[in-house]
Parts: structure tokens; C-alpha cells; sequence
């Protein structure tokens, strides 16, 4: 009788505790996991390190926020192309490409920096070029999830792989404020090139991925026909236009710089970058509870909304005790909506469009960071920083509400009972049932 009571604790753990199935089945989502952490603390290095040294040589709010616009165009078009790319070729190369090309624009940055006068003009080209890169690579990484993944297992993959954009989250931005301050710049881009070598080096033992043979080529065709698969599903379109609106009126990192400043604490700017992540990454770690949620377009709702008014809270506080609570809160409540947002994509794509509907993914959750940017810098450098960011949460709410009432077919989307959730569910469980062909690796998921 004593020993009773012990098993119920253990059980309740466990439903909170993130769900590490997809980690001990898939050897690829393990490597893939491993070089994303690496990449990732390296990135948010760099994330903390251009703005400030943009604002360093120009000490403009609006040329900070102008790093969105240069980045947007290549996001839009390699975006879209990317996806068609990921569908018709080989998903493990184009990763691995594009890996490479993002280590060689981090040594541009680092060369840069290391000059006695460094120039502002290849900080932008580089910006720029690294959109693209990300653009190309993004869908690739997000078609092959769920062919590395078993159906069941995308939830926890997805909480697993936010996860770990958090740990960097978290950690690369508070380490960034310590090295700029005190090392300089060129140790944080010098750091982020390290990332993206070994990165490199992970990858190459991913298992081949090639396309589908229902696959289109890429083409423009091709993209419409993505575009209007999209289209037709209004729960998905809900999902793209809500985070746009989220990013585009409440992001506030552009401003973050002159924010830590005008609170009198430029100690706070790496705590300030790293806030976001680390609510997000509380969430994560108790992430057990989303296994058992079933309608994922009313949380992706309420937690957009949660987010506005966590910005709009921040940009109000007078205490940068507050300013890092909220942005916290704001991380926590992005990342409920980034978790269900991905589980909805991932369990009701075809596969041979999964590259092509990625890429229209790419676009929902790049294009409002991008232009939020450009927005936040331009609300700051015409009416002040705190009125960018506590009305920008605002008009969050706002915008999130009407869409919200304008697409019933979001707040109603059930994965029970979804036709596109169950028919890919079905189409997966008799795949995996079925003995796979030696000549057709990636039809089931790669072993552990």
C-alpha cells in the first residue's frame, strides 16, 4: 500500500514533460535536431549583432527596421520557388547547399567587420542573400519532417523542434549582448560561421530524400497550383494571414536597441532578445498537454491575440522588470500558436505538395516579421518607440479578432473530425502498415 500513490505522479510528469518519441524512432530527426540547435545559437548571434552594428554606423531606428524590406523581396520570390524545389528535388542536398552558402555569407560579415572602417552596404546585400538562402532551404527542411516522422509523432516533433530554436533562442541572444559589448562584433559573426561548419558536417548523414513521383517540376504552374490548393483551405489560410498580422504590427525587435535605451538599460538589450525565447521555451518544456488538444485553429486564435496584448503591455511599462515579463508572456503565447499552427500543416498536406505549401508557410511566418520591421522602425522614428510597439499590440488584437470572425472554418477546424486531417492520417497509418520496397527508402520513416 505505500508504494500506491508513487505511479500517479510519475504518469502526471510525463503528460507535461515533452514527448521524446520522435527523438528515440528517427536517427535523421535526431541529426537534423543537432545541427538545427547549432545553427540556430549561432544565428541569434548574428540576429543581436547587425542591428546593433547598423545602428552603430548610422544611429538610425529607421535603418534598422529597413533590414525587413531588403529581406522581404528574396523571401517572397525564393520562397515560393524554393517550395517547388523541395517537391521535385532531392531535400538533403538542397539543405545541405544552402547550409554551406549561409556559412560563406557569415565569413562575408565577419571580413566585413574586422575592417578598420566597416561598410554598411554588405550588411544588407548579406541580409538579402541570406533570405534567399533561408527561403530555399526552409520548405526543404519542412517537407521532409513528416517524412522523417511518423504521423502520430508531429506534434511532439514539432514542440521538440521548437524546443531547440528556443535553447539558441535563449542563449545566443543573451551571450550576443556580453560578446558585442565587450568582445565585438567580429567574435559574434566569427561564432556564427563555426555554427554553420559544423552544421555542415551533421547534415551529410542525413538519408536521401528525393521527390516524390507525384511531384511537379518547378515551374510557375507549378507554384499556382500550390497557391490554389492553399486557397481552397480556408483553415489553413487562416493560420498564414493570422500570424502575418501578429508579426506585422507587434513585432517590436527592430526598436529593441533604442527601447533598452530609453529605459535607461542598454545591460538589458541581450535580455531583451533573449525574453521571447525563453517564454516560448517554457512552453515547450511543458508541451505534453498539446498532444491532447484537437482544435488547433481556436488556439492558434487566442494565442495570437494573447501575444498582442503581451506587446502592448511592454510597450506601456516603465520598468524594464516589466518590459522583459511581458516580453516573455509574448514569447509564451507565440509559441502555443507556431506549435499548433505546424501540427495543422504537417498532419493535412499531401506530400507532393508539402514542398510547394511550405514555402506559402515560409511566406506567412517571414513576410510580417520582415515588414514588422520596417513598420515597428518606421512607427518609432515618427512617433517614438514605445508608441511602435503598445500600439502595435493593439491593432494586433484588433486585426486577429476580425479574422477570426471572418473565417469560421479556422475556429471551427477539429483534427478529429477535419476530412483533410483524417484522409492523410488513413493514407500514413497504411503506409506504415504496408512492408516498404527496398527500392523506395523514404517511404517509411528512417530508424533509430
Amino acid at each position: 500500500m505505500t508504494d500506491s500513490p508513487t505511479p500517479a505522479p510519475r504518469s502526471r510528469l510525463r503528460a507535461v514533460l515533452p514527448d521524446l518519441a520522435p527523438w528515440r524512432a528517427s536517427a535523421d530527426f535526431r541529426r537534423l535536431w543537432l545541427a538545427g540547435l547549432v545553427t540556430t545559437f549561432g544565428s541569434f548571434l548574428t540576429f543581436v549583432a547587425l542591428p546593433v552594428q547598423i545602428k552603430e554606423l548610422t544611429g538610425s531606428a529607421a535603418a534598422v527596421g529597413a533590414i525587413g524590406a531588403v529581406e522581404l523581396v528574396p523571401l517572397i520570390v525564393f520562397g515560393l520557388y524554393g517550395g517547388a524545389l523541395a517537391d521535385a528535388l532531392d531535400k538533403r542536398k538542397l539543405i545541405l547547399w544552402t547550409e554551406a552558402g549561409q556559412a560563406v555569407l557569415s565569413a562575408a560579415l565577419l571580413v566585413n567587420a574586422l575592417l578598420p572602417t566597416p561598410a554598411i552596404w554588405p550588411l544588407y546585400v548579406v541580409a538579402a542573400l541570406s533570405s534567399a538562402l533561408v527561403s530555399v532551404q526552409r520548405p526543404a527542411l519542412d517537407a521532409l519532417l513528416p517524412r522523417i516522422v511518423a504521423h502520430d509523432h508531429l506534434p511532439a516533433a514539432a514542440s521538440l523542434n521548437a524546443l531547440r530554436w528556443q535553447v539558441g533562442g535563449v542563449a545566443g541572444p543573451a551571450l550576443a549582448g556580453v560578446v558585442v559589448a565587450y568582445a565585438g562584433l567580429g567574435w559574434a559573426y566569427g561564432a556564427d560561421l563555426v555554427t554553420f561548419v559544423v552544421s555542415v558536417a551533421l547534415a551529410v548523414g542525413l538519408s536521401s530524400s528525393p521527390a516524390s513521383h507525384e511531384a511537379a517540376k518547378p515551374s510557375l504552374k507549378a507554384i499556382a497550383e500550390g497557391a490554389r490548393y492553399a486557397w481552397s483551405r480556408k483553415e489553413l489560410l487562416g493560420t498564414y494571414v493570422v500570424d502575418i498580422a501578429a508579426m506585422l504590427f507587434a513585432l517590436p525587435l527592430a526598436v529593441l536597441p533604442f527601447l533598452a535605451d530609453e529605459l535607461n538599460a542598454p545591460w538589458s538589450l541581450g535580455l531583451m532578445y533573449a525574453a521571447m525565447p525563453a517564454g516560448a521555451m517554457v512552453v515547450s518544456l511543458t508541451s505534453g498537454w498539446t498532444s491532447r488538444v484537437h482544435r488547433h485553429g481556436r488556439a492558434v486564435v487566442l494565442a495570437a491575440a494573447l501575444w498582442g496584448v503581451a506587446v502592448a503591455a511592454a510597450g506601456v511599462s516603465r520598468s524594464v522588470w516589466l518590459v522583459l515579463l511581458f516580453l516573455a508572456l509574448g514569447g509564451a503565447a507565440d509559441m502555443v500558436s507556431g506549435v499548433f499552427r505546424g501540427v495543422m500543416w504537417n498532419q493535412t498536406i499531401p506530400d507532393e505538395l508539402r514542398g510547394r505549401l511550405a514555402g506559402i508557410e515560409l511566406l506567412s511566418y517571414s513576410v510580417g516579421p520582415q515588414l514588422g520591421q520596417t513598420y515597428t522602425g518606421g512607427v518609432a522614428a515618427w512617433k517614438g518607440v514605445r508608441t511602435s510597439v503598445w500600439s502595435g499590440g493593439l491593432l494586433c488584437v484588433g486585426a486577429v479578432g476580425l479574422l477570426a470572425l471572418c473565417l469560421p472554418k479556422l475556429m471551427t477546424y477539429d483534427a478529429r473530425t477535419n476530412e483533410h486531417a483524417v484522409r492523410l492520417r488513413e493514407q500514413r497509418r497504411a503506409a506504415a502498415a504496408a512492408p516498404a520496397p527496398a527500392a523506395a527508402p523514404t517511404a517509411a520513416p528512417a530508424g533509430g
